[in-house]
C-alpha cells in the first residue's frame, strides 16, 4: 500500500512538471529580453502625450462624450433607452444593432467606397480580408515594413508571400514580372499608406497604376492616414480617386477617431464575402452599440472642426524642423514633412530606453520602440503629434530630447 501511495505521488509530481517547465522557459526568455534591453512592461500614461495615436485629440472630445451620455440617458421620448451595453452575440445571430449598419453606410460614403464592414480591431480586419481574398497557391506582394497584423494574415491565408524593399516601385514591378499571372492564381499587393514606425507615405496612385498595368489587386491599410490625410481625412486611396486596382482600404478607428475598431471599405461584393467567410467577424461577439454612437460623433466632430487636421500637419512640420535643426534627425522629404509620426533613430535598444526614461522624468510620455517591432539596429523613439499640441510644447520636447540624447552620450 505504501508503494502504491509513493507511485501515485510520483505520478502527480510528473503531471506538475509541464507547468513548471513552461514557467522556467518563460522566466529564462524574459531574463534574456531584459538583458538585451527588450523586456516590455505595462505602464500607464504619465506626462505630456507624445506617443499615442490620438492625432485629432478626439479621445476626450467633450461633444463626443455628450453624445455617448445622451445615448444612455433616459428622456421624455425614451424613458427606458434601448441601447444595449453589450453586443450579446455575433452580428450574424442577435448582435446586429441598426446603428452599425447606419455607421457602415455613412463611413463608405465618407471615404468614397461602395460599402464598408466594421471589425472590433484593425488586427481582426487585416486577418479577415487577407484570409478571404488570398488562399494557398496565391501570391501576396508585401512591403517589408508592413504591420504585424498584415504579416499574420498572410501567414494564415496560406498564400506565398513575396517580401519587397520598402516602397521600391521598381522592385514591385520586377516582382510582378517574376511572378506573372497564371490561371486560377490570385495576386495581391499590400501596403500601408502611412507607415506606423517610419511615418513615411506610400505612393498610392503610382503603385495602383503599376498594379493595374500588371493585373495585380491592391489593398491599402490606411490606419495612420485615416482622419489626417485625403479629402476631409478620408485617406490616400480616396485622394487618388479609388483607382480601379484598389480592391479594399482598411481604416482603423482607434487612432485619429479616438475610439476602437476598423472598417474594411470597398465594393459591395467584398462586404458580402467578408460577412460570409471572415472567421474573425463570424465568430466574434458584436461590439457594444455605444461604440457606434461614439464613432458617429467622432465623424461629426472631425467634420465640424477641420482645423484639427490642419493643426496636426502643421505641428508635425514644426517638430521635424526643430529636431533637424538640433541634429536629431535628417530633414524630412517634402512628402513626409507633415506626417504625425516622427521617428528618432537611436540604434541601440538600451540607449533608446534610457533616453525615453530621461524624457519621462522631464514630463514627456515618449516610448522606446525596439525589435522585433522595428528592424535590428533601428531602435528609436516614435514621436507623435496631436491637434492639441501647442508650439511651446513642441519646442520644449525638442529641447528635452536634445538634452537627453546628449546626457546619454556623455
Amino acid at each position: 500500500m505504501e508503494a502504491m501511495d509513493s507511485s501515485e505521488g510520483g505520478t502527480r509530481a510528473a503531471a506538475a512538471n509541464p507547468a513548471m517547465d513552461l514557467a522556467a522557459a518563460a522566466q529564462a526568455e524574459l531574463a534574456a529580453l531584459a538583458a538585451a534591453g527588450r523586456r516590455r512592461a505595462l505602464r500607464p500614461p504619465a506626462g505630456r502625450d507624445f506617443c499615442s495615436n490620438d492625432y485629432l485629440g478626439l479621445a476626450r472630445h467633450p461633444a463626443i462624450r455628450a453624445a455617448m451620455a445622451a445615448a444612455l440617458a433616459p428622456s421624455a421620448e425614451h424613458p427606458a433607452p434601448d441601447l444595449a451595453l453589450g453586443g450579446g452575440s455575433s452580428r450574424l445571430i442577435r448582435g446586429e444593432d441598426p446603428r452599425w449598419a447606419a455607421l457602415e453606410d455613412r463611413f463608405a460614403r465618407f471615404c468614397g467606397a461602395e460599402a464598408a464592414l466594421y471589425f472590433p480591431s484593425g488586427y481582426a480586419a487585416n486577418l479577415s480580408w487577407l484570409t478571404v481574398l488570398a488562399r494557398r497557391g496565391d501570391i501576396i506582394f508585401s512591403d517589408r515594413l508592413n504591420h504585424a497584423s498584415l504579416i499574420d494574415g498572410m501567414r494564415l491565408s496560406g498564400a506565398e508571400r513575396v517580401r519587397l524593399p520598402h516602397l521600391d516601385l521598381e522592385a514591385y514591378a520586377a516582382a510582378f514580372r517574376r511572378h506573372a499571372a497564371q490561371p486560377g492564381r490570385r495576386r495581391l499587393a499590400v501596403v500601408e499608406s502611412v507607415y506606423s514606425m517610419e511615418g513615411d507615405r506610400a505612393p498610392v496612385a503610382a503603385l495602383a497604376a503599376l498594379c493595374a498595368e500588371h493585373g495585380v489587386a491592391l489593398v491599402v491599410d490606411e490606419a495612420h492616414a485615416t482622419g489626417v490625410f485625403g479629402p476631409n481625412g478620408a485617406g490616400w486611396v480616396a485622394a487618388a480617386g479609388w483607382p480601379p486596382a484598389v480592391v479594399a482600404a482598411v481604416h482603423t478607428c482607434g487612432k485619429a477617431w479616438g475610439a476602437a475598431g476598423a472598417f474594411v471599405a470597398g465594393p459591395a461584393w467584398l462586404k458580402d464575402w467578408l460577412v460570409n467567410r471572415a472567421r474573425p467577424f463570424i465568430f466574434t461577439t458584436a461590439p457594444p452599440p455605444l461604440l457606434a454612437v461614439q464613432l458617429a460623433a467622432a465623424l461629426d466632430a472631425a467634420a465640424a472642426e477641420p482645423w484639427r487636421r490642419e493643426r496636426v500637419r502643421a505641428a508635425a512640420h514644426r517638430l521635424r524642423e526643430r529636431l533637424a535643426a538640433l541634429g536629431l534627425m535628417p530633414p524630412s522629404a517634402a512628402e513626409n514633412a507633415d506626417s504625425p509620426i516622427i521617428p528618432v533613430l537611436l540604434g541601440g535598444d538600451r540607449r533608446a530606453v534610457a533616453v525615453a526614461e530621461r524624457l519621462a522624468a522631464a514630463g514627456f510620455d515618449v516610448r522606446a520602440i525596439r525589435p522585433p517591432t522595428v528592424p535590428e539596429g533601428t531602435a528609436r523613439l516614435r514621436l507623435t503629434v496631436h491637434a492639441d499640441h501647442r508650439d511651446e510644447d513642441l519646442d520644449a520636447l525638442a529641447q528635452a530630447l536634445h538634452a537627453a540624447v546628449a546626457a546619454e552620450a556623455a
